[in-house]
């Protein structure tokens, strides 16, 4: 299903859940609505799926205006956060639920359910009570049922939220290889970053009703269009006085401008580590945290605290320990504008705008 949204708002009272928005999804993507609790994500969603009226906007699959139709009509299938699983009933009869309520023939009824149990690994769990099931395979059931009456658009609302965090990791990899086979069109909301990094095809990042950005992960990560994306994707620290770093004395010449450093961006040793000294500059390190794989380095430049990375392969540095710091690029904005701007003590003349 080929979805576009135009104009979409919402308020409830006096808040305003969702401001204006615009966007289309192509046929067969997996989107994901990614952002800050009572950013707007569920009420974007619950619009989409005809749980909420919206104030004003248009709201059109496959060319058809679907405002005015009712969920059922709107060929949908919805995941909620908390299974909703009727507890009276096995696997087999959540599953087949809203095929009788449709009224479909029951042989079609059976077979449908044989195939879902089959798709969803449930296979041997047919006839168990929700109760009886693990929390990765009630929302297992959850989507089964969702899919049951061949929607062309999967809604879901947070769906991995109940689960432990080793049985969502399991479910985003399955997630996302389902919605592969099946090529439907799926929009998932989310608060977890890695989540919606590791699954969606594209991001859509939601703040204060409005949509920031919307582009692949890799996209909103290396070039992201506002200072709220660029600080809530990734983990970044803001320097209040850039300028005060080495190779980046021109950003004073911008009046009031911050930068979002990210520890990538960010290069420490030794000074029997770099090649060229002359582009770093001295600090010392103020805490670190053991991440299994890397360090997760803060250190102290100046006034400016900065966090990094680095590799278990080079040598332990420790609290208060002396270093050498060079920050290759940093992520520099405004009131009026924003930018990526290269350490000019690495040859790179000019402010690379975005």
């Amino acid at each position: 299903m080929h979805v576009e949204v135009g104009g979409l708002t919402k308020k409830f009272g006096e808040f305003q859940a969702v401001n204006d928005v615009n966007f289309t999804i192509a046929k067969g993507q997996l989107i994901g609505l990614l952002g800050p609790s009572g950013g707007g994500k569920t009420s974007i969603l619950r619009m989409l799926a005809g749980l909420e009226t919206p104030d004003s906007g248009d709201i059109v699959f496959h060319g058809k205006r679907v405002n005015d139709l009712p969920p059922q009509e709107r060929g949908i299938g919805f995941v909620f956060q908390n299974y909703a699983l009727f507890k009276h009933m096995t696997v087999e009869g959540n599953i087949s639920f809203g095929l009788e309520v449709k009224k479909w023939p029951k042989t079609r009824i059976k077979q449908r359910v044989a195939e879902l149990i089959e798709l969803t690994g449930l296979s041997g769990f047919e006839k168990r009570y929700p109760h009886q099931l693990s929390g990765g395979q009630r929302q297992r059931v959850a989507f089964a049922r969702a899919l049951a009456p061949e929607p062309q658009l999967l809604l879901l609302d947070e769906p991995f939220a109940a689960i432990d965090a080793k049985i969502r990791q399991e479910l985003r990899s399955w997630l996302r290889e389902m919605i592969d086979r099946l090529g439907i069109t799926s929009i998932f909301v989310t608060h977890d970053q890695d989540e919606a990094i590791e699954v969606a095809d594209e991001i859509m990042i939601i703040n204060k009703g409005n949509l920031e950005q919307k582009g692949t992960p890799w996209d909103i990560y290396k070039n992201p269009e506002t200072p709220f994306v660029a600080g809530f994707i990734g983990e970044s620290t803001i320097v209040e006085d850039v300028a005060s770093i080495r190779g980046f004395e021109e950003a004073s010449t911008w009046p009031d401008t911050k930068a979002l450093i990210r520890p990538e961006y960010v290069e420490i040793g030794k000074a029997a580590e770099f090649r060229i000294l002359s582009a770093t500059e001295t600090g010392r390190v103020r805490h670190l945290q053991f991440r299994g794989s890397e360090w997760l380095v803060e250190v102290d430049v100046g006034s400016s605290r900065l966090v990094t990375y680095r590799s278990l392969e080079k040598e332990v540095l420790h609290p208060g320990d002396p270093i050498q710091v060079l920050v290759h690029r940093a992520y520099l904005f405004n009131d009026n504008d924003s930018w990526i701007m290269e350490n000019r003590m690495k040859e790179d003349p000019m402010p690379i705008h975005i």
